[in-house]
């Protein structure tokens, strides 16, 4: 041990340490300031805001500050095609030169889906399963029956659509729903003397009934001013009211 001692106290020991402390200081330089070199310490950028501008002139944006940036694509509804719609890194983030962005686009079509069933389901029931779908309500319109809000029939661009068909995302659907009303009766009301759009006026807004068959008789020189000189059903001793949604036939006449 005392030695040992004796050797620390010696100049060819301090000179040793001496050497071997230079040489892990030179080592811990060189390793700090190439490190700094390879990583680009202090040298970045932010992130743009993407969100929201045409793929065109995220790409511009991108290719400007030097960054690459990949692409994924997904459907939106009410979203314009080629829309940006996310980023990954968000804005404002600080990133290196040469990083890769990520961008969320939507697409240009939308992918079918398959209709699903509604018929005879409430109203409220069928527009959540058509929206869980990704389609849209369209307009509605009633039908005399016995049960209301019922889904009757649906349509998509006015024509009938049964379950399983495909149709593009985002399609509108047009519901004919009952109305509750099928069993009353109301009154069949006086149509003769009157023209056909007054009858049809008649019909739909005072009595609930629907307008039938029209026929003309003798030489119709003026349609519009047409008016009704027969009807069928028509008020008589026996027969004063009809159901809900009755057709009315009408015959038309120039004659007064």
């Amino acid at each position: 041990m005392g030695k040992f001692i004796s050797y620390l106290k010696t100049k060819s020991f301090r000179n040793n340490f001496l050497a071997a402390a230079i040489t892990v200081a030179v080592i811990l330089f060189i390793a700090f300031f190439s490190l700094r070199y390879y990583t680009k310490h202090g040298q970045g950028l932010n992130v743009p805001a993407l969100k929201g501008l045409s793929f065109t002139q995220a790409v511009s944006k991108l290719e400007q500050l030097g960054l690459r940036y990949e692409v994924d694509s997904v459907y939106i509804m009410d979203t314009p095609p080629g829309t940006v719609i996310d980023q990954d890194p968000n804005p404002a983030t600080f990133v290196k030169d040469n990083r890769t962005i990520y961008l969320t686009v939507s697409m240009n079509k939308a992918p079918n889906v398959k209709f699903p069933d509604v018929l005879f389901k409430s109203f409220k029931q069928a527009q959540g399963i058509i929206e869980s779908y990704g389609l849209k309500l369209g307009d509605t319109t009633y039908k005399p029956d016995v049960s209301k809000d019922v889904v009757l029939e649906v349509s998509f661009g006015n024509l009938p659509i049964k379950a399983g068909e495909m149709i593009p995302k985002g399609s509108r659907i047009d519901f004919l729903l009952s109305n509750g009303q099928g069993n009353e009766e109301v009154d069949i009301p006086t149509l003769v003397g009157l023209t056909k759009d007054e009858a049809i006026f008649a019909l739909r807004n005072g009595a609930m009934l629907n307008l039938g068959t029209v026929s003309y008789e003798g030489i119709i020189t003026d349609s519009a001013n047409a008016v009704i000189i027969k009807q069928d059903p028509f008020v008589t001793d026996s027969v004063t009211k009809v159901k809900i949604g009755t057709p009315v036939n009408i015959t038309l006449s120039n004659k007064k």
